[in-house]
């Protein structure tokens, strides 16, 4: 059916919007002077704003080829819409994660009903800006796309250049307008708290930087991460050895950086301690010196070694000793009586650091180590508990080969995507940030899905329910590659996202595996064993939306349907409404026909029902029908004030 129909038949409809400016409707309502002839009066806006008129150089910013493009790009509606994919998806009636097949931008639009402003966190690999002409994304930059976008006055002057700068080589203008609506939309998606973190070289860092300045404001940057790698070789001046991860928060209002992470090395250091309280039980001073002599040999290394004297124990845990006397010495001068010779310790040469009454009490909490009689200057105890995490740090090192080395052993295969993100490092960003119990985690390059696996060992570690979506564009995977053969020898399509989704089952399926072993153990009391998380996922693919076609020749209009199934059009349904999490599973009430979710009905297949099925549902709740399978019959017409048409 059309749309026009039911809207002239008095119909409510929803997706049948115009992509309506909402801005510059609101321009035009309260503030009609600074919209003359459908153009904005830059000196009347500046003047509303209160800004000076009377500036004499351009503002600060980032200007490329194909900007209004990109803009237009993002705010045009998509044509594509999902098809639910039972073959490829696992646990399919009990997962919360999502995995979309298509391009990005289509799926970041879809996502949006529901979504903005929901996921907590996003972590993007996007495709390097490099000297190779394959960029599988098909961003259409054209004539007839302009055409479609709306945008107006531009030569052919205009359009040669943007072809010209599209088409070369390493082109800034090119990436950028490829990455600005993806960004654009990344942003709505964020939550108030939410956090981005984005991995570049070198070849787009300043550019992006200044991309994501304006698109999430350059006092929401809260860092610049480098990964020192091994070198590209590929300099003739100077050797890369280095990549970065650009970080945003939505809002530094909501999300106030108290971005902390686990120093690397402490189970090392805990379980040689374990070893000697095992082994000399409670000779504490036995404990010390072995301790010392072990720590001593620590490998240099190892980060935590620049984190002086993790080289005592008592019965309360490992700590080191920092002298008492410390940064404000010289302020306190009086006696303290060593425990067991009971005379007068020596004292720091400038006095005390701590007031009389608060050493004191750090004695009695047993948080002072004495020498072996007053000769010696006590020190105080810091515990490393106490010290275990640190300020997330902007330099780290990043052994490709852990990544690739545990694909290697998932798929017993190497070399099946090159360049994997690193699960441990994705889960290090994600602890930092809090992300949490229900929290959703976003990647829309997933590449070998290392950003879904990392929520999975997540939920495996604290036992929360984090979910993830995950969107790969199904890139061909050329013949000589070792992705293409495996993608053969295990009947999937030799594309990106069958490794994406092959690699999620497998890791799930290994998380599942540990915890099962890990509970199996003798002794294991019921209350510290493990629940397996959900390590399911809903997969869809990206499809044509139904159309509408008129004849030339005839004007008989007529629907353009891609080959779907109820479900999918439910689904689709959901998607767009925005009120129901998709994730979630509707409730079958008239199979191929009528599913709830809570209170809210979602109808297809219109022609197989009757009044009381419209009138049932219409009793219990909020009602919705899928206009493309809706006819505008007698029946329809009498709940016309009651339901909502989809399209």
């Amino acid at each position: 059916m059309a749309k026009e129909e039911f809207i002239n038949a008095g119909f409510t409809i929803v997706g049948a919007e115009d992509n309506e400016n909402k801005l510059l409707s609101f321009l035009k309502e309260n503030y009609p002077s600074v919209i003359r002839d459908n153009e904005i009066n830059i000196e009347e806006l500046k003047t509303v704003l209160g800004l000076p008129i009377d500036e004499k150089v351009n503002g600060y910013g980032l200007n490329f080829v194909g900007r209004n493009f990109a803009r237009a790009k993002y705010a045009q509606k998509t044509e594509k819409e999902l098809r639910l994919n039972t073959t490829l998806s696992k646990e399919i009636d009990t997962t919360q994660h999502l995995v979309l097949k298509g391009d990005n931008l289509d799926s970041l639009k879809i996502l949006k009903n529901h979504y903005s402003g929901k996921i907590k966190c996003i972590c993007i690999d996007p495709p390097y800006n490099t000297k190779s002409e394959e960029f599988v994304y098909p961003d259409k930059f054209d004539k007839e796309e302009a055409e479609v976008l709306g945008l107006a006055n531009l030569s052919e002057s205009d359009f040669e250049r943007m072809d010209f700068s599209f088409k070369t080589k390493k082109s800034h203008n090119g990436w950028l307008a490829f990455m600005y609506p993806r960004l654009l939309l990344a942003r709505d998606l964020l939550s108030k708290d939410g956090v981005i973190f984005i991995s570049i070289d070198e070849n787009e860092h300043a550019q992006l930087k200044l991309l994501c300045d304006e698109i999430f404001g350059d006092e929401n940057f809260a860092g610049d991460i480098v990964w020192k790698n091994s070198s590209k070789n590929d300099q003739a001046y100077v050797s890369m050895q280095h990549e970065y991860v650009l970080v945003y928060a939505k809002s530094k209002v909501y999300n106030i950086g108290k971005w902390e992470e686990l120093k690397e090395g402490l189970q090392e250091i805990y379980k040689a301690f374990d070893a000697l309280k095992k082994k000399h039980k409670s000779d504490w001073q036995t404990i010390h010196e072995e301790g010392l002599k072990w720590y001593n040999q620590f490998p240099n290394s190892n980060p935590v070694k620049d984190s002086k004297h993790y080289s005592w124990m008592d019965e309360s845990g490992v700590y080191f000793p920092d002298n008492i006397a410390g940064p404000n010495h010289g302020q306190y001068v009086y006696d303290v009586l060593h425990p067991i010779t009971g005379k007068i310790c020596k004292p720091p040469a400038s006095g005390w650091r701590f007031p009389e009454d608060t050493l004191k009490q750090r004695i009695r909490d047993g948080l002072v180590h004495f020498g072996k009689d007053h000769t010696v200057v006590p020190n105080n105890k810091t515990y490393l508990k106490n010290t275990e995490y640190q300020s997330i740090t902007s330099l780290k090192f990043k052994d490709g080969r852990v990544a690739s080395n545990w694909l290697k052993n998932l798929f017993g295969v190497k070399d099946v995507f090159t360049n994997p993100k690193d699960c441990g490092i994705l889960l290090s960003f994600m602890k930092a940030i809090s992300v949490k119990n229900g929290d959703i985690v976003l990647d829309f390059f997933a590449g070998s899905g290392s950003t879904g696996e990392a929520v999975m060992q997540l939920n495996a570690e604290d036992g929360g329910n984090c979910k993830f979506i995950l969107c790969q564009i199904d890139e061909p995977i050329k013949e000589n590659k070792p992705a293409y053969k495996f993608c053969i020898d295990n009947n999937l399509p030799p594309v990106i996202s069958s490794i994406t989704i092959e690699r999620l089952k497998r890791a799930g399926e290994k998380i599942a595996k540990d915890i099962e072993a890990a509970n199996s153990k003798v002794g294991l009391f019921e209350e510290d064993k493990k629940q397996v998380p959900d390590i399911g996922f809903k997969v869809f693919d990206s499809i044509e939306a139904p159309k509408l076609k008129v004849d030339e020749t005839t004007k008989q209009i007529s629907i353009i349907e891609n080959e779907t199934d109820a479900l999918s059009r439910i689904y689709n349904m959901i998607f767009t409404i925005g009120l129901d999490e998709p994730s979630q599973v509707p409730e079958m009430v008239l199979e191929d026909c009528i599913y709830k979710i809570g209170n809210h009905y979602y109808i297809t297949n219109c022609d197989k029902l009757n009044s009381y099925d419209y009138s049932n549902a219409i009793k219990n709740g909020k009602v919705f029908i899928d206009g493309w399978t809706a006819s505008l019959n007698g029946t329809l017409q009498n709940y016309k004030e009651d339901v909502k048409i989809i399209f």
